[in-house]
């Protein structure tokens, strides 16, 4: 059965019950329908006084093209917990339709490890992305008519763009302002999608809706004729837009398909932007539950980076354990074996392409100082041969291998994992350590970040990039975090070069300025913020049948 209709096939629990399950009142609840929540901002006001439970980052190693089930084993995670009779919540991101239509597919897990209902949370779900992308667009709308009606802030050189939340490469570059009318100005444009839009970051970096209003009026929209940068709140934009998105603040609640509970909310690109669900679902899960599974974007020079240098120094959060998602045959890809190989047994494949998980275990362990445990995700093509050298190497290095099969088995298939995970939190906490102090410059800041993770020799910065650096400093943006835009496929810049072997160094394209979200993006290789659609995008084989069921997501 595909993903989509095994969720069909699962009777799922009221909402309700789900959220007595947490000891939420149903008052504090905003139904959308029988399986989908908002919870009220006055949850946490009430559990505020809670002990804190224990935070589980799920990261992974440089994924495929198709990913590697980083949701499927934060959902077996959390499943396999509540089997063994602990008390698990996941708190995760929201998909954004690019994917879903494009070639990655949807983002609510696999097989008997999901969360639903699968369709509605992969289309429109609650509605989050569509405010955030209403809320961009109208910045974008009262920038132009501020400029039509005269001018009055000077603004020169506007950096704000659209966003759409479906990937379409004819948007990258537009010209806007093309009818002829009388005092219209043309200019170029372009879109972002609407999930690396800086309000997806501000909505999920936002502790509440005052300190929402406050960073929606620091964004700066562009710059005027003596190059100082303008403001949403120059606008007044700030109000309507926090109007928007008022309702999206609220964290959403779900079920897996064996009714554990999911707080999903949020969802930047993690290779493009953050990559982690909101602080504000994050701190909720963690007062409402004893264990709570969340997930950075990508692999852990992407996502997991961004989490800790990023939101767990803004949220003043530790995790207590990290799971590093590997697959045999992403390890295998990785080792050069082809594509349409990597289902073979190739023992020497894996072997040189084992390389990339010990950098990712090397750097949560050594360079962020946290505790990881190897989660493989098992599938069918792969041999005892393949995984019994995966769990002798890691054994070498003092790093336990978990295989989980929940995909096939649900939580059943997730029991070892969970018990080892609990026995690894039990011990001691360590110490975060984040890869730069905040007081050092944008540039220091990038090259500690491109050395130390991405295993670079050094980087080499654009002259308009450099000018951009010393204009952010010279603004007083200088103390704020990178948020380094990179492809995901590679640790270097380059998506074909998985297996490293030769020094490299890390491009640096452009920066651009996030000062609602209070980080500095840094685009790097050919790195894009709106996506294209594949040669047989998967929006080809979505459908909806004579009976309004919808097949095809995957």
């Amino acid at each position: 059965m595909t993903d989509l209709e095994i969720a069909k096939n699962t009777k799922l629990e009221d909402i309700r019950k789900i959220a007595n399950k947490l000891k939420i009142d149903e008052n504090d609840l905003e139904l959308y329908g029988k399986y989908k929540a908002k919870i009220s901002e006055r949850v946490y006001e009430k559990i505020n006084q809670n002990k804190d439970g224990k935070l589980v980052l799920v990261t992974a190693i440089s994924p495929t093209p198709l990913g590697e089930g980083k949701t499927t084993i934060s959902i077996a995670i959390a499943d396999g917990l509540a089997r063994i009779g602990e008390k698990p919540i996941l708190a995760l991101r929201e998909p954004s339709l690019g994917p879903v239509f494009g070639v990655k597919g949807g983002a609510t897990g696999g097989g008997r490890a999901q969360v639903a209902p699968m369709e509605d949370i992969n289309l429109h779900f609650t509605g989050d992305i569509h405010a955030i992308t209403s809320a961009n667009n109208l910045l974008s709308a009262m920038i132009d008519n501020h400029i039509y009606h005269g001018n009055e802030l000077k603004l020169k050189n506007v950096t704000w763009k659209r966003c759409l939340d479906l990937n379409d490469r004819q948007l990258r570059v537009i010209e806007t302002g093309l009818s002829d009318e009388s005092k219209i100005v043309p200019r170029k444009d372009g879109f972002d999608i609407s999930v690396a839009s800086e309000i997806m970051a501000i909505l999920c970096l936002s502790e509440n809706i005052e300190d929402l209003k406050r960073r929606l009026g620091n964004i700066v929209i562009g710059y005027n004729n003596e190059e100082k940068p303008v403001y949403a709140r120059d606008l007044n934009a700030q109000g309507a837009m926090t109007v928007l998105l008022k309702d999206a603040l609220k964290p959403n609640l779900i079920q897996t398909l064996e009714h554990t509970p999911c707080i999903m909310h949020g969802g930047p690109f993690a290779n493009i932007a953050h990559g982690c669900n909101s602080i504000i679902a994050t701190r909720l899960a963690l007062k409402l539950a004893d264990y709570t599974i969340t997930e950075a974007g990508f692999g852990a020079d992407l996502g997991a980076e961004k989490f800790l240098d990023i939101k767990c120094r803004k949220a003043n959060l530790t995790p207590d354990a990290v799971v590093c998602v590997a697959t045999i045959k992403a390890l295998k890809y990785h080792g050069g074996v082809p594509k349409e190989n990597i289902q073979n047994e190739n023992l020497e494949g894996l072997k040189a392409g084992i390389d990339n998980l010990y950098t990712h275990i090397d750097n949560i362990k050594n360079k962020f100082g946290l505790k990881v445990l190897v989660a493989l995700n098992k599938y069918n093509t792969d041999t005892e041969s393949e995984i019994n050298y995966l769990r002798q190497e890691l054994a070498k290095r003092g790093v336990e291998l978990s295989l989980v099969e929940s995909w096939e088995k649900g939580s059943e298939g997730a029991i070892d994992i969970a018990e080892k995970l609990v026995a690894l939190v039990e011990k001691p906490k360590t110490e975060l350590k984040y890869i730069y102090d905040l007081n050092e410059n944008i540039t220091e800041k990038i090259e500690k970040v491109a050395k130390n993770i991405y295993r670079a020799e050094g980087i080499e910065i654009d002259e308009v990039a450099k000018q951009k650096i010393r204009k952010f400093e010279k603004l007083g943006y200088g103390k704020l975090p990178v948020c380094i835009a990179k492809t995901q496929y590679s640790l270097s810049d380059n998506p074909k070069l998985l297996k490293i072997e030769k020094p490299f160094k890390i491009h640096i394209q452009d920066v651009v300025l996030k000062a609602g979200a209070e980080f500095i993006v840094v685009i790097t290789g050919k790195i894009m913020t709106m996506p294209g659609l594949p040669k047989e995008p998967a929006a080809e084989h979505i459908d909806i049948n004579k009976d309004g069921e919808i097949v095809g997501i995957f």
